[in-house]
C-alpha cells in the first residue's frame, strides 16, 4: 500500500485537480473557511473535487488560544461543512486568530505557559464534542516568543496529552522555528508525541534576513527540509503527508515532482511498516 501524499487545494489550478492534469495527489486539503456556505460555480468545483478525492481539513479560525468561549455558530456551520464532504481529518493551528470577536488575520503565539495548556487543552476538548471528532493541533511558526515557561515540543506534548487530540506535525515548521531561535531540530522532534502524528505539513519557506526564516508556503521545499522530513518519518508510523503551496505558483510539474520526492523519502523508510529510531 503506497504512502498518500495531498497537496492543498488552490482555486487557480482547481480544473487541473478535477481533471487530474499534471497533478495525481491521493488526497487534497481544503481550508474550510474558504469554501462553507459556497455555492454558484465555486460550489460545483468543490463538489466535484471532494466526490474525486479523500479529503483533509486545516482550519484558520477556530483559534484555539483565544481568551474567550468558541464561536459556537461556527463550530456548528464547521460541523456541517466536514460531514457533508465526509473529511476524514481536521486540524487547526495551535495558535490564536481573533479575540472579543476582532480578527488579526495572522496566526498570533500562544504563551508556553502552564495556564495556557490547561485553557487551551479545555478549548481542544470543547471543540472535538462539538465536532463529534478528534482534532490535530499544529504547531506554528512564530517569531517572538511569549512569556514562555517551558520549551515549545513540552508545550505540544503537553497540550496533545491533556486534550486527548491528535498532532499535525508541520516539519517546515519546526525548521524555520529551530532556526529563527536558535535550537535543534532534531532535538525538538525528538521530543515531541510523534505517535499522536495524523498527518505532516510540508512546504517551503523564504529566508529574508541572515537570521530570519519567514514560513511563506510559497517556495519550493529546500534540502534541509527534505533532510529533517527524512529524519523525521524515519522514527514514526505511517502517515499522510501534504504539500502545501498558497502562492507563487510554479508550473503543475514542479509540484508534482514535490510530491514525488515526499513519496520516494516516505515510501523508504515505511517500506517494512516499521520505523527504526536513531
Amino acid at each position: 500500500m503506497k504512502t498518500k501524499i495531498g497537496i492543498g487545494a488552490r482555486r487557480e489550478f482547481i480544473d487541473e485537480l478535477i481533471e487530474q492534469q499534471d497533478l495525481h495527489p491521493d488526497f487534497v486539503e481544503l481550508a474550510p473557511e474558504n469554501w462553507m456556505k459556497m455555492g454558484g460555480y465555486w460550489g460545483k468545483k468543490l463538489r466535484q473535487v471532494t466526490e474525486r478525492y479523500p479529503v483533509t481539513c486545516h482550519g484558520l479560525s477556530l483559534s484555539l488560544g483565544s481568551p474567550e468561549e468558541l464561536d459556537y455558530a461556527f463550530v456548528k456551520d464547521l460541523k456541517k461543512f466536514l460531514e457533508e464532504h465526509d473529511v476524514q481529518i481536521f486540524s487547526e493551528h495551535l495558535s490564536y486568530t481573533k479575540t472579543h470577536n476582532a480578527h488579526v488575520y495572522d496566526l498570533l503565539p500562544i504563551p508556553f505557559r502552564e495556564d495556557a495548556v490547561k485553557h487551551v487543552a479545555q478549548r481542544i476538548r470543547e471543540a472535538q464534542e462539538l465536532l463529534g471528532r478528534r482534532i490535530a493541533i499544529e504547531n506554528v511558526s512564530y517569531y517572538t516568543e511569549v512569556d514562555a515557561e517551558m520549551d515549545e515540543a513540552t508545550f505540544i506534548r503537553s497540550i496533545v496529552e491533556e486534550a486527548d487530540c491528535d498532532l499535525l506535525l508541520d516539519v517546515n515548521n519546526v525548521y524555520v522555528n529551530a532556526f529563527n531561535h536558535n535550537y535543534d531540530a532534531k532535538e525538538h522532534i525528538k521530543n515531541l508525541p510523534l505517535d499522536r502524528v495524523a498527518y505532516i505539513h510540508m512546504a517551503g519557506h523564504e529566508q529574508v534576513e541572515p537570521d530570519l526564516i519567514i514560513d511563506t508556503h510559497g517556495e519550493a521545499i529546500i534540502d534541509p527540509v527534505y533532510e529533517l522530513f527524512h529524519y523525521t518519518v524515519n522514527r514514526m508510523k505511517e502517515v499522510p503527508v501534504l504539500l502545501e503551496r498558497d502562492f507563487n505558483f510554479p508550473e503543475l510539474t514542479e509540484l508534482q515532482q514535490e510530491m514525488n520526492n515526499l513519496r520516494s523519502i516516505t515510501e523508504k523508510a515505511w517500506r517494512n511498516n516499521y520505523a527504526v529510531a536513531k
